[in-house]
């Protein structure tokens, strides 16, 4: 049992943590950043919400986010939403995996893959997690396309309606704005 102050420590910093995660992917979506690396940071925190926690594919899908041009920020965001039907789609998982680790086809496949180093840290032979790993991966291109049409979209209607208010222009005039643009300019 967790002490009752460490657990109040901890659920603040869990809530400050994703607050801050959630106004960052709000900042990016009303920046001027590129739509494609934050549509692919949704899609790579679709995979980390629908696959297990401790396991291979989250390391190797949090090494791609810091390779690649790809707004972690969003990930984060994404994987805990995404989290979130990921349990009520675990039936389905179930379902998918169990089809696939049934094949008798791929049997020798699996057994061999079972037998490598590093494989079995992937967990493939449980089959909620190969349902959601194969899931997640047949919802990438999918997901892809929803997200980036939905980005333009909210920046299209939503940025531009609010710019075009008479509080934000009235805002812009400040000198306290023209500093923090400054900021943000120097901070890069």
């Amino acid at each position: 049992m967790i002490p009752l102050p460490l657990q109040k420590i901890v659920l603040r910093w869990a809530h400050d943590t994703y607050s801050q995660q959630i106004f960052a992917f709000f900042k990016l979506l009303n920046s001027d950043t590129e739509t494609n690396p934050l549509a692919f940071g949704i899609v790579l925190g679709m995979f980390l919400g629908f696959t297990p926690v401790f396991s291979l594919q989250t390391v190797l899908v949090i090494l791609v986010l810091f390779f690649f041009r790809i707004q972690i920020g969003a990930a984060m965001v994404s994987a805990f939403f995404f989290a979130i039907p990921a349990f009520l789609l675990d039936p389905v998982f179930h379902a998918v995996g169990s089809r696939v680790l049934e094949i008798e086809a791929l049997r020798p496949l699996f057994t061999t893959l079972y037998h490598l180093p590093l494989v079995p840290l992937t967990r493939f032979n449980n089959s909620v997690v190969m349902g959601s790993g194969i899931v997640a991966l047949f919802l990438m291109i999918p997901a892809f396309v929803i997200a980036k049409k939905l980005i333009v979209s909210y920046r299209a209607s939503v940025v531009a309606r609010v710019k075009n208010t008479t509080i934000w222009r009235a805002l812009q005039a400040t000198t306290f704005y023209k500093w923090y643009v400054k900021y943000e300019e120097l901070r890069g």
